[in-house]
């Protein structure tokens, strides 16, 4: 899978642009633009939640020791927050492990179901 193929399609350009239209997602009937880097919802609202599944051990042999649960089965999370996951939910956040993170985090797609879940969870607007 390419690596551009998982990052949020709404680019900055892309935000900008429509902000510069100042075209909103309910006049038009489309789904909302969310930025990733502004929520981190996916990854704050369920320590069940990034659970390995399809990656091979050469994957998972990428990620620090120290971001991973003890008993292997994915990432170590804080509470019910991804211990990878750094900033203020809803504000600003990073993920310290993005290029090397595990398939279910890719699999996320910014207003897919999981996201909407994720955001409802920590009481972001969907």
């Amino acid at each position: 899978m390419p690596q551009d193929a998982d990052r949020n399609p709404a680019a900055p350009g892309l935000l900008a642009l429509a902000a510069a239209a100042n075209l909103s997602s309910s006049q038009h009937g489309t789904a909302p633009l969310f930025d990733c880097q502004s929520c981190g919802a996916c990854c704050s609202y369920s320590a069940e939640w990034p659970r390995f599944s399809t990656e091979d051990d050469a994957q998972l042999d990428r990620i620090p020791e120290k971001y991973v649960a003890a008993d292997l089965s994915g990432m170590r999370c804080e509470g019910v927050r991804c211990s990878a996951l750094s900033g203020e939910v809803g504000k600003s956040t990073a993920c310290g492990v993005y290029e090397l993170r595990p398939d279910v985090c890719r699999a996320c797609m910014p207003g897919d179901e999981e996201c909407l879940m994720a955001r409802r969870a920590v009481r972001l607007p969907v």
